[in-house]
């Protein structure tokens, strides 16, 4: 008959020290639901009431968790004596290490510093429309989060477009809802040379103007003065059109695109009707008899 020996102390100090790394996880977890709902719950309410931006309040949420997240790992490598030996030996020699993770963390610190500035300076909140550069669509839309790293941007293809805070920090923002929603959209259209331009700007004024989703952009100095609700201008004369620009505005980004798209059906049919032609490049071929043979004698 063999016996096992079996060593009660060190199995109870493994169990232990498991049980603790489960303790401080489930905590962790726990504090952080607890938190984020009595924070997000008390500072929606707090916005609607007074009517402000919850735009920082988002981002301390997001900030609560990341700081929890560092707490609970520290707490677990200082409760584990092997844990807490390991990372005295690493920080004590490992020079090189750090500079690695130094050098590989500058991006993170930069996206959480930029977070940070984002938040204080508000070039945009939650829920404004954005663009972010000038060369892609993907970054254009209404922004849903900021969070310590990145920005959630949710374009019009109901895309979630993730930027990181660093990228935005060096690209130049068009904010579309910072202080006046009202959009205006530049409508070009093309008339013939034979057309009547006064009886073309005249029909583009009337779609415009009875389309349910038109504003009127005019101040009341400008209506003062007698400006028109929808300004047409010719803006050159092409090769084979003359072109013509107008000014529409809608409430918003999504109401002015509608709209625009909207006035370009109904103007179409409108100049249709009343004999507006909208021309098309065209070539003349000339075709010349060749010349004639010389007479043989």
């Amino acid at each position: 008959m063999v016996l096992l020996a079996i060593d009660w102390n060190g199995l109870y100090r493994e169990y232990s020290y498991i049980l603790k790394i489960a303790g401080i996880l489930v905590a962790s977890v726990l504090i952080n639901y607890l938190v984020r709902t009595i924070v997000s719950g008390y500072f929606k309410r707090e916005s609607a009431r007074i009517n402000v931006d919850p735009t920082a309040y988002n981002f301390l949420k997001n900030a609560t968790t990341f700081f929890i997240v560092i707490i609970a790992g520290l707490s677990i490598i200082y409760s584990i004596p092997a844990f807490r030996q390991l990372a005295i030996t690493l920080f004590a020699g490992a020079g090189i290490i750090a500079a690695v993770i130094g050098f590989a963390s500058q991006t993170a610190f930069s996206n959480i510093i930029n977070g940070i500035f984002i938040v204080i300076f508000k070039p945009f909140r939650i829920g404004d429309i954005i663009e972010i550069g000038n060369s892609n669509n993907e970054y254009v839309g209404r922004v849903e989060d900021i969070t310590l790293r990145h920005t959630v941007i949710k374009n019009f293809e109901n895309k979630r477009v993730i930027v990181p805070n660093s990228v935005i920090s060096t690209e130049i923002i068009t904010n579309r809802s910072i202080i006046d929603e009202r959009i205006i959209r530049f409508l070009d259209l093309n008339i013939s040379f034979r057309s009547n331009i006064d009886q073309a700007i005249r029909i583009i004024q009337e779609e415009a103007e009875r389309h349910p989703l038109f504003v009127d952009p005019r101040t009341p100095a400008s209506i003062e003065e007698g400006d028109p609700k929808v300004e047409v201008r010719v803006m050159a004369l092409g090769e084979y059109a003359v072109k013509l620009r107008a000014y529409v505005c809608g409430q918003n980004s999504p109401d002015s695109f509608t709209l625009v798209t909207d006035l370009y059906k109904s103007i179409k049919t409108r100049f249709d009707s009343e004999g507006i032609e909208i021309p098309y490049p065209t070539n003349n071929i000339i075709i010349k008899d060749p010349a004639p043979k010389p007479l043989q004698e």
